[in-house]
Order: structure tokens, then sequence, then C-alpha cells
């Protein structure tokens, strides 16, 4: 491309296309492959400002092509990078001659891994944890506050970091990223977000995994409750253990069906076995 702006009238982003950028952002899971993962429906976010800023043929067919590479990271932070993707090819689409148009596609690359790893650990290992802990307990119990609770706690930090994660990304974010950084605050958030999260879920097993012992065993007038008995132990032993056995088996690749069939099954024979036990010793 020599020159993409063949009129001295300069080429600017409206509110409109930008926030049809923005909108279209939710669909970034659409038409995920494994090739390109995010390419394409990254590309079709671009369209609004690219059909804006190319009108030529040639150069909008180029810009397409250009946002069709391999993409990936965080839905929440995506528009963190189409707002750079935005003000970068409206500088190119001004300034053809100054900017090369391979840096576009290579910041978009160079932001993937740390916004990944920040998304992360935030929105999947964070907020929505914390949100179900919250949630989940009272949602059991059939009050519908818990659902509330989980869709604020978990879908509001979301929604105010895809707001001005763009804003942020258009008017400047790269200068933005680069100082945090380097001064290491994007390293202690990270590692603050990740403590949290792990501190969450494991107040999470104790209140959500259950794994009750119910016999009850009569030797010769004393009874023997087997659950009392593993409470003075350590309340809520049972389902650490079960916790770190199915945490075990994923990571060493077993399938989650698979594991949920076992404990299904296990947790049959182990209530029959039980049941059976206790008519055993309560006959003889």
């Amino acid at each position: 491309m020599d020159a993409v702006n063949k009129t001295d009238k300069k080429l600017e982003l409206t509110k409109k296309e930008l926030k049809s950028v923005w909108w279209r952002h939710y669909q970034i899971l659409g038409c995920y492959s494994y090739e390109r993962q995010q390419a394409t429906p990254y590309c079709r976010a671009m369209i609004p400002a690219l059909t804006k800023l190319y009108p030529e043929k040639e150069d909008l067919v180029e810009a397409l092509r250009r946002h069709n590479m391999f993409f990936n990271t965080t839905c929440s932070l995506v528009p963190f990078c189409l707002g750079i993707s935005c003000a970068m090819e409206e500088e190119y689409a001004n300034n053809s001659e100054s900017m090369d148009p391979s840096a576009i596609n290579s910041v978009k690359t160079a932001l993937m891994g740390p916004l990944a790893g920040i998304g992360d650990s935030f929105f999947w290992g964070t907020f929505r944890v914390i949100a179900a802990g919250v949630g989940a307990p009272m949602a059991v119990q059939g009050n519908v506050i818990g659902l509330i609770l989980y869709l604020l706690l978990n879908l509001l930090p979301s929604t105010l970091v895809r707001y001005f994660g763009f804003k942020i990304g258009y008017q400047g974010g790269r200068e933005f990223l680069a100082k945090i950084s380097a001064d290491g605050t994007l390293t202690k958030a990270t590692e603050a977000a990740k403590i949290l999260g792990l501190t969450v879920i494991g107040g999470l097993v104790r209140t959500i995994v259950k794994f009750p012992i119910t016999l009850e065993l009569d030797m010769q007038g004393v009874l023997l409750n087997f659950q009392e008995i593993l409470d003075t132990i350590m309340p809520g032993l049972l389902p650490l253990i079960l916790s770190f056995v199915v945490f075990g088996q994923l990571r060493k690749g077993r399938s989650p069906n698979t594991i949920l069939l076992v404990l299904l099954v296990g947790g049959m024979l182990l209530f029959f076995g039980m049941h059976y036990l206790q008519l055993a010793v309560a006959g003889g």
C-alpha cells in the first residue's frame, strides 16, 4: 500500500464506528477455530473501523487479511487490543509512508500473552470463583439472591474492564501497559490475583464439596458416629482429600466425564455398602 489516504482529508473514526467495534467484540468466540482461534471474530469486529478508514477495495482487503491472523486472549480484555488496533489503523490510514503495517499485528501478538495471564487470573481464577463462593451456597438453599449476587460479582467487573479497556486501548494503552510492566506492577497484580483465587477456592471446597459419612455402629451400647470422629480430627477432611484426588486426576489428563462417572458409581457403592454394614452389625 503506497498511500492509503489519497486526499488531504484526514480519516478519523467516529463514535459510531468505535461503538460498533466494541459491541461486536461480544461475539469473539463466534467462529472460533483451532487454527487461528479468535482471528475470524476479531477481524469481524474490526470491519466497521476498517471500512471507514479504507474506502478503496484493495486497501480494505489488505487490512482484513492483516486482522485475520492468529489471535487469542481472555475475552474480557479483547476490547483493549481492539482499541489499540483501531488507533494504529487510523494512524496508518493517514500516514502510510511513515508506519509499517506489520507493527499492528506485532503489537497484538505481544499483548496476547500478558493479557491472557492477567485475564485468566482475575476473571477465571478470582472474580468467578468469588462470585460462585458467595452465590452458590445461597442458590443451593433456593435463594434467588444467590444467582443475582453471582451475576453481579462475575459480570460487573468484566463489563467495566471491557468498556474502559477499549477506551484506554484506543487512547494510548500501549504506553500504559509498558509502564506497569516496567515497574513490576503487572507482575505483582497477577500474583496477588492468583493467591486470592486459591484462597477462595480453598473456602469453596469446604462449603460446596460434600462427602458425608452416615455410618453409625452400635458397639455394645456405645454408638460410633464416624462423621463425628472425622470432624474431631479435622472438619472437612474427606471433602479436602476428594478435591485433591479429583484435581490430581485432571492434571493427569483424565476426562472430566470419566471422573464424574466414577464419583457417581463410587458414591452409590459406598452408600449401599455402609447401609448394609450398619444393618449387618445391628442384626448381629
